[in-house]
């Protein structure tokens, strides 16, 4: 694909089902802060299961995940994931944004801002197991 010779690597079904595995324990540890109050640890939670959820989802599907700038992972789930990455992308595009401010931002995070994120990683999170069953049910 047109720019983006290097962005990408190779990814298996064994690699789809671990990065699944990871974007269920950031999910899980986003609803133990937001039930805690900690909105900045669960939006940097449901950011990071967002992201390995994509990465389940693109190796299930296409068998490599993005490892360029997360700006431009949306664009990639999306062209590369088939209708599960088309259905996934949005949640991404809900995320990413919200990376930099929960990560390296001063600022805090909002409850409404938290509380979407989780929302928004709790459907990519589907969309991955979904796309990983398939693919596991196949072989």
């Amino acid at each position: 694909m047109t720019g983006r010779e290097g962005k990408t690597r190779p990814a298996s079904v064994v690699d789809a089902s671990a990065f699944l595995s990871k974007a269920n324990e950031f999910l899980t540890a986003a609803h133990d802060s937001l039930s805690h109050k900690n909105y900045v640890a669960t939006t940097g939670n449901a950011v990071h299961a967002g992201i390995a959820a994509a990465d389940a989802i693109t190796a299930a599907r296409a068998g490599q995940v993005w490892k360029g700038e997360h700006s431009q992972s949306a664009g990639y789930l999306k062209s590369t994931g088939g209708a599960d990455g088309r259905r996934g992308a949005p949640h991404l595009e809900r995320l990413i944004p919200l990376k930099n401010r929960a990560e390296y931002d001063p600022r805090p995070v909002s409850a409404t801002d938290a509380k979407a994120a989780v929302k928004a990683a709790s459907r990519l999170v589907e969309v991955a197991d979904l796309a990983v069953a398939a693919v596991a049910n196949r072989g």
